[in-house]
């Protein structure tokens, strides 16, 4: 049984995931399987109360991943073909291709030229 716990507060022989891991102490699984983070997890996540978690099971480890829900109306922006847009534009910004105008006349004159071209 010791070297049992031992195996899992040692959480396996991944080095890696171990960089990465922090401890905050053990939680326990309560009535109606509720298991409390604590406000030190909270804090050091950022967490907010009514956050979303998407929860995996992997190599028998519970993982709580935070989520953030997108609204309906907003989804097309997280679409890859907007994202790839989203890139390229960010791209050209960084590149200095962006223009700046002083007045609406002075950009549709600008635009204007564009379809001469």
């Amino acid at each position: 049984m010791l070297n049992r716990m031992s195996e899992i507060l040692k959480g396996g022989n991944d080095v890696q995931a171990q960089a990465k891991k922090k401890s905050f102490g053990f939680v326990r699984l309560g009535k109606r399987t509720v298991v409390t983070l604590g406000a030190e997890v909270k804090r050091e996540l950022r967490l907010a109360d009514g956050d979303v978690f998407e929860l995996c099971v992997e190599d028998g480890k519970i993982i709580l991943e935070p989520k953030k829900l997108i609204p309906a109306d907003q989804q097309w922006f997280w679409t890859e073909e907007w994202q790839v847009g989203e890139r390229e534009a960010q791209a050209e910004i960084e590149a200095g291709k962006v223009k700046h105008f002083d007045s609406m006349e002075e950009f549709l004159t600008d635009l204007g030229k564009e379809d001469e071209d």
